[in-house]
């Protein structure tokens, strides 16, 4: 064994002893001890990896980031996998591809309509504004969160060209009447899976209906790359394209440090260019370059080995969520999972019923005080974002639903790094709370 070899093996042997000093966690300390919405669950193998990677020191696309994309193909049984450097881009990048010029008629265009909702996160409405178009907000049902299937209906006008939506906070959308609906008028569908990698919809997995899926490896999310995301499609053109986009707008598909995987390298004819210039030097899009790293591949393809176990394991803390939060029936709607799904919940999401005689902020903020992590839902009524004030956008009879959350409801988290001790933690403080209103 060369002596370079023997020295990565003892670096190895030395990430696990640092994980285990570094890394062990201390004992839950109740009021002392943070318990978090969300965070990172790893063990030394994500560690090992990046160590790995780095000790390879192929900086770019590579041996992990192969894996990694082959790992979600397996787990979703869905044919094409790129990563990128974050859900946002790859909600971006899923949005642009439907934009280019090769797709004809069927392209999206300046001016066109897309229907999605107002409670969620902006990374699902900001393309759509970006590329000129005009969001057109639903509102959603409580207490699935997701969007109001009879008002998706009469969201259809000539415009209309794609529904992009998320599945909120893990909870698949009705996917039945979304796609019904899209087969109906021509429409292209965008799931949003950023929150929901793992859930079900009558049996198959979510990020597998649309014509392309999101994901994104955000800490919060149900695996980490740190930052990182990933586009799915089963259509090899639509693979092409996000490609494309992804990678600087080139036409070719080369992976890195590979050449004329096509075979015509030198003999075609593009654009205004001379008759059989560089295929790899083609752009056919105007993009960006969003690629994922080695490194950051390295940790995810750890991540997705413990994603079935990390999805049991929100599924049972939801369920204690709902325990705890059942003792109060007449102050709390409780989420419910949409008919024919299997969420593995990115969170436990409560709203205060309409007599209630306490606020959500009264709340939120005495559990933040006693260190127990709230969110509220994302932007809430995003329309009354500052960001999207005075933007483009129609909304769809009303927003009622929409605006009673942004003022009603919070999260807590499902993440697997949730103990019985911070469930038991923080049943006392919300009954805490309850007793101090008497």
């Amino acid at each position: 064994m060369s002596n370079y070899k023997a020295i990565r093996q003892e670096i190895i042997q030395k990430t696990t002893e640092y994980y285990r000093a570094k890394f062990v966690k201390p004992d839950f300390v109740p009021g002392k001890t943070k318990v978090n919405y969300a965070g990172r669950v790893f063990d030394q193998q994500e560690l090992i990896n990046a160590v790995e990677a780095s000790l390879d020191f192929w900086l770019t696309e590579g041996r992990f980031t192969e894996a990694f994309a082959e790992k979600i193909s397996e787990f979703l049984a869905i044919e094409h996998v790129l990563l990128t450097n974050s859900g946002s881009s790859a909600n971006m990048l899923a949005f642009a591809a439907l934009t280019s010029d090769k797709l004809g008629e069927k392209r999206l265009q300046p001016g066109d309509e897309v229907i999605s909702v107002a409670a969620g996160f902006p990374a699902t409405v900001i393309p759509i504004i970006q590329y000129g178009l005009i969001p057109v907000f639903v509102d959603v049902d409580i207490p699935t969160y997701n969007i109001n299937v009879e008002m998706m209906r009469k969201a259809i006008s000539q415009k209309t060209r794609c529904i992009f939506i998320a599945h909120t906070l893990g909870n698949p959308f009705n996917i039945d009447a979304v796609m019904q609906l899209a087969n109906e008028h021509n429409l292209w569908v965008i799931e949003d899976n950023c929150d929901a990698f793992g859930s079900a919809y009558k049996g198959k997995k979510t990020g597998t209906f649309g014509h392309l899926s999101t994901i994104s490896f955000y800490p919060a999310h149900h695996i980490t790359t740190g930052e990182g995301g990933a586009i799915c499609t089963n259509d090899p053109q639509l693979a092409n394209l996000v490609r494309a986009f992804r990678d600087w707008g080139r036409d070719c598909y080369c992976s890195g440090g590979e050449n004329n995987t096509c075979g015509k390298r030198f003999s075609q004819q593009f654009g205004n260019l001379p008759n059989g210039y560089d295929h790899k030097y083609v752009y056919s899009e105007i993009g960006y370059n969003l690629k994922m790293t080695d490194l950051q591949a390295a940790i995810g393809s750890a991540q997705i080995d413990k994603l079935p176990g990390f999805c049991e394991k929100r599924k049972s803390n939801f369920n204690e969520w709902t325990r705890i939060f059942a003792k109060y029936p007449d102050y709390f709607i409780l989420p419910k999972a949409t008919e024919g799904a299997d969420p593995a919940w990115f969170a436990f999401i409560v709203t205060l019923k309409h007599d209630c005689p306490f606020t959500r902020d009264e709340i939120t903020q005495f559990l933040n005080e006693k260190l127990i992590e709230t969110r509220n839902l994302f932007a809430g009524n995003i329309v009354k974002q500052p960001a999207f004030v005075n933007k483009n956008y129609r909304i769809v009879e009303h927003l009622n639903n929409t605006d009673f959350i942004m003022n009603n409801t919070f999260f807590l988290g499902t993440y697997p790094g949730l103990t019985k001790d911070m469930f038991d933690y923080t049943k006392s403080v919300i009954d805490e709370f309850f007793t101090s209103l008497k």
